[in-house]
């Protein structure tokens, strides 16, 4: 078996693709980071909204899932507040605020490579019985 942070890492398809990777997974908290690429990039030149919603969901997976059984998301909001531009390094970080046994709820904040916090995402997961197949989170 793997780490969970592995099993996200090449499993999650399209976030790898994307460009994004977990570096930090604990119970409770996972952070994850990409850079901002052309590909990336909206009709008004600034980063495309589903890119910070992928980067967050990566972490919101990390976070619901570390606890062992299966979790998926069941409902998520997102506040845009600034944009990130080509080159822009984006850090998300999430923490589980409310651990319930079967409805957990998680909070994202998305960050640049200074520190301005370009986003928000709170959001809720499903708790199934069964279990996610990791030997350790990192």
């Amino acid at each position: 078996m793997a780490t969970l942070k592995d099993i996200l890492n090449n499993g999650d398809k399209f976030a790898r693709e994307n460009g994004i990777q977990l570096t930090e997974v604990r119970e409770g908290f996972a952070r994850a980071e990409m850079t901002v690429e052309e590909r990336h990039l909206n009709a008004a030149g600034v980063c495309q909204g589903g890119v910070y919603f992928t980067l967050a969901d990566l972490t919101f997976a990390a976070v619901t899932n570390s606890h062992g059984p299966v979790s998926l998301g069941v409902q998520n909001s997102i506040t845009y507040l600034q944009s990130a531009r080509k080159g822009d390094r984006l850090i998300a970080e999430t923490e589980e605020t409310f651990n319930h046994h079967r409805l957990p709820f998680c909070q994202t904040r998305v960050t640049n490579q200074n520190g301005d916090l370009l986003c928000v995402v709170s959001g809720s997961a499903y708790r199934k019985k069964d279990v996610f197949p990791f030997d350790s989170l990192q």
